[in-house]
């Protein structure tokens, strides 16, 4: 999980701050990043959408990409054996 920040449809919102007005166009987001195999990944998309789904602006999007592939540094291995 990662703080980031962005925006989407919510383009922002203005703030008074000491008697001024400012646009705050980037708002606080998390970022979650999940590696699991072929099989697992849209059980694991689904499951992640039922539980983030509020019905606002502002759900959040998920994006499904490969991995070209995983080395897990101590032992060596590649593939699905790294994950």
């Amino acid at each position: 999980m990662s703080n980031v920040r962005g925006f989407g449809r919510q383009k922002g919102h203005t703030e008074l701050y000491r008697g001024g007005e400012y646009t705050v166009d980037f708002l606080p987001k998390m970022k979650v990043e999940v590696v699991v195999s072929d099989q697992l990944a849209p059980k694991v998309a689904e499951l992640i959408a039922a539980a983030a789904k509020t019905g606002s602006i502002g759900d959040g999007k998920i994006f499904i990409s490969a991995l070209e592939d995983v080395i897990r540094i101590r032992t060596g291995e590649h593939g699905e054996m790294a994950i």
